[in-house]
């Protein structure tokens, strides 16, 4: 029989064998060898792309340094005294805890005088890499470009360390707002710092020297796990595309990686950081070289395996994107130029044997179908249309049924026109009972803003039937399913828990431990409030792009949202992924003041008849419920702007301003009730009625965007000047046309236009003739209408 092949096990045998190896010759050929404080075997491997190993088997150096990996430099070890001192220095950075700006800057440079010649071994040590990230944080251009200078000549192998890899990530994020603000005022600057040395060197010429270093090195370092993101930032950065944008955010990094944070540091991304940056035409440069290189180094088949290749697949992408929006690709002398593109499908993939087989082979990969993603969005006419008629137009039903070829179909619905739009509706439209059940709500999406951007309301309607048939016919439960509340009485009460009974006397010969059972036997038993599910999210998103949407997909969730019961809209309310139903509900244009009204009246100040005296003493005002709520105080400031935004529904405005005012001492008492307080200006509301009114209205006009005018809306105008002119009539007042020259200038209220005419004829024919009528409720002598014909401050309507 054969023997068993028996592994030895511990650290004894492991040392034998790596001695037997030793003498053997087979010593470390395969993997270089890993100092202690650079690359701890032990610790966990905090990396959003975990791809092949190739660390240990791809040259660090050019392509002319040989085939055999060559050993990482080893900048040396901190003694313990330098650690205590950093890692004390590290704890008040992240404090931030200095009694003034100059006591801090005059803590960095004592910092920077320390670690004077210590730059790369922070950088590479486990425990300090941080406190080098906080420096750069805080660091000014003249410090940042000293670390530029400090960290010449090792960025090849710095880019490619776990630690040290972070930190030149944001050495280079940080820097990136000084080129743009040095091409702006950047002769003045310079001229500043002529007798500085070599510190006037521009930040500019200090990047195009650190990707000279880089250079010949790419391909080897689009694979490798650390420095794969390093070169997505550098990418980033020379392409001039913002910085603190989601979309950048997550090209970058993942979830998981550490965020280094300063405690009291405004964060506020900048201007320069959230639009598209100014950069020299050498960075455009910089990237046109780095992708012919790139292509200069590679095979096609090379590049197709990246394109599923956890780690290389993402720079891959942000290089294709990158080559794709360059106006200068494929034009001019660069016709017969090598591309990504052009490396991954040929000019007709309609023939046989052709990139056909290609895209279809990454259609339905987890990490492949990302970068036909990239392609079908970025890609010229001429090839998406190839790809749309070969790949996706017959075959566009099933694959929006599936798990990850769906986003590649969003991608493509994006771009279709209307004719090739419609037919897709034609053939999806049956399967949307199927994408229905399998949560696929964002194709649903998709498919209804492009009909509605494209301007085919058939296609809408036909969705929207196919939607309302899917999750079923009856208006009360069509926005639970479409949220995905299977049991809403049980999240009713995890949520809207009743309110505590009174404690019961504890008599004083009782022990500590009767008492404790006694507390806890009394103790309501609250339910614990479920967590979102992403299927409630997908469905959530639905409903307010319905909502969104005028005509037929807007009515059917506003008949199924009045059709709910008062306690269930409140649950809605305070449930983190249907608030922002009911505050799309409220904020969006399609909504008529009607259903706003009923909807509120609903929410609010519904009447209980069905419930006792007891239950009724101990239900809570739903005002103040959701007051109480981190995210029904949310609800509370949607109805503030939408109520407060029309003039009509300012009376709900004031009735739930004055619901608040019962609870004062409350609210006062909660976090989130202080919140609503200030929001609603509720102090001034108790001390001066008229000019809360006139705050309320300027606040909600500024933060409610206007829509532009248009015949509809002048029409609007008119019918409403007519109304309010027939109940002038009916007082005797004299009512002049309101509605000559509205084509020309911008639209007013009917109520302002009236205004204006009866101030004119007041002044014309004297102000005997016209006094105002005595108002019919009690009001204050400094309320009451003047002899100038203005009006009571509640009645003003803000401009706009």
């Amino acid at each position: 029989m054969p023997r068993e092949n028996k592994h030895s096990r511990g650290r004894r045998s492991e040392k034998k064998e790596q001695k037997r190896k030793r003498e053997d010759g087979e010593d470390e050929t395969n993997e270089p060898k890993r100092q202690k404080s650079q690359d701890p075997e032990n610790l966990p491997e905090d990396v959003d792309f975990i791809g092949l190993d190739n660390s240990t088997t791809a040259p660090e150096g050019g392509p002319g340094e040989g085939t055999a990996g060559t050993e990482r430099p080893f900048y040396g070890m901190l003694e313990d005294e330098e650690q205590e001192y950093f890692r004390r220095a590290d704890e008040l950075l992240e404090l931030n805890d200095f009694p003034s700006a100059e006591e801090r800057t005059l803590f960095l440079e004592n910092v920077y005088r320390e670690a004077e010649s210590e730059e790369l071994k922070l950088a590479c040590s486990q425990s300090c890499s941080r406190l080098m990230e906080r420096l750069i944080l805080l660091s000014t251009s003249e410090q940042k470009k000293k670390l530029y200078e400090k960290f010449a000549g090792n960025f090849a192998h710095l880019v490619q360390h776990r630690f040290a890899s972070h930190c030149c990530e944001t050495l280079f994020i940080q820097s990136a707002p000084v080129v743009t603000e040095e091409l702006a005022g950047g002769p003045k600057k310079k001229n500043e710092e002529e007798d500085e040395g070599e510190a006037n060197a521009s930040m500019e010429s200090l990047f195009l020297a650190t990707l000279d270093e880089l250079e010949g090195q790419m391909s080897f370092l689009l694979t490798d796990r650390f420095a794969s993101h390093t070169l997505r930032v550098l990418l980033v950065i020379l392409s001039g595309r913002p910085l603190d944008q989601s979309s950048t955010n997550s090209l970058l990094q993942s979830k998981k990686k550490e965020k280094i944070a300063i405690a009291n540091m405004d964060n506020t991304p900048s201007k320069v950081s959230l639009g598209k940056r100014v950069v020299p035409e050498s960075f455009q440069f910089a990237v046109e070289k780095i992708i012919s290189d790139t292509i200069a180094t590679m095979d096609p088949s090379f590049i197709r395996v990246l394109a599923t290749h956890p780690t290389g697949n993402p720079t891959l992408q942000l290089l294709l994107e990158l080559e794709l929006t360059n106006p200068n690709t494929k034009k001019g002398s660069n016709a017969e130029q090598k591309t990504i593109i052009s490396a991954l499908l040929p000019d007709d993939i309609g023939t046989e044997g052709s990139s056909s087989i290609f895209i279809n082979g990454i259609l339905y990969d987890p990490i492949g179908s990302r970068l036909l993603e990239t392609i079908c969005s970025h890609a010229p006419g001429k090839l998406f249309k190839q790809i749309y008629r070969t790949t996706f137009k017959e075959r566009i039903a099933s694959l929006a049924r599936n798990e990850i070829s769906s986003y590649a179909v969003i991608r493509v619905l994006n771009r279709l026109s209307k004719e090739d739009l419609e037919e897709a509706v034609e053939n999806i439209t049956p399967q949307i009972a199927g994408l229905v059940e399998r949560s696929r709500t964002v194709i649903i999406k998709t498919l209804l803003e492009r009909c509605h951007t494209r301007k085919s309301e058939k296609s809408v309607k036909s969705l929207t039937d196919a939607i309302a048939s899917a999750y079923g016919s009856d208006p009360s439960t069509l926005a639970l399913k479409m949220s995905c509340i299977d049991d809403i009485d049980a999240l009713t009460k995890a949520i809207i828990s009743p309110p505590a009974a009174p404690a019961e006397e504890v008599e004083a010969g009782d022990t500590d431990e009767k008492k404790d059972a006694t507390s806890k036997a009394k103790a309501p038993q609250t339910p614990a409030i479920p967590k979102p599910t992403p299927q409630q999210t997908h469905g959530s998103l639905l409903a307010q792009s319905m909502l969104a949407l005028p005509g037929a997909p807007s009515a059917l969730l506003q008949t199924s949202l009045l059709a709910l019961s008062p306690s269930v809209l409140l649950t809605l309310a305070i449930y983190k992924p249907t608030s922002h139903i009911l505050q799309s509900a409220l904020q969006a244009a399609a909504t008529p003041p009607t259903f706003r009204r009923k909807l509120l009246n609903a929410l609010l100040f519904s009447t209980v008849s069905s419930t006792s005296e007891q239950e009724q003493e101990q239900a809570q005002d739903p005002a103040l419920t959701l007051a109480l709520s981190a995210t029904g105080s949310h609800t509370l400031d949607a109805i503030l702007l939408s109520t407060a935004s029309t003039s009509s529904l300012f009376t709900l405005t004031e009735r739930v301003a004055q619901r608040l005012t019962t609870h004062e001492s409350t609210l006062r008492d909660s976090f989130t009730g202080r919140i609503v307080w200030r929001n609603w200006f509720m102090d001034l509301f108790n001390r001066r009625r008229g000019d809360w009114v006139n705050k309320i209205k300027t606040h909600a006009a500024s933060l409610v965007p206007q829509p532009s005018t248009s015949r509809s809306e002048n029409t609007a105008t008119k019918n409403e000047g007519a109304k309010q002119g027939k109940k002038a009539k009916k007082s005797g007042s004299q009512i002049v046309d309101t509605t000559e020259d509205s084509s020309t200038k911008p639209a007013k209220s009917a109520i302002q236009l009236a205004r204006e005419k009866f101030a004119a004829k007041k002044l014309a024919q004297g102000p005997s003739q016209f006094k105002p009528k005595a108002p019919k409720q009690k009001q204050d002598s400094t309320d009451a209408l003047s002899d100038q014909g203005n009006i009571h401050p509640s009645r003003k309507i803000a401009a706009g």
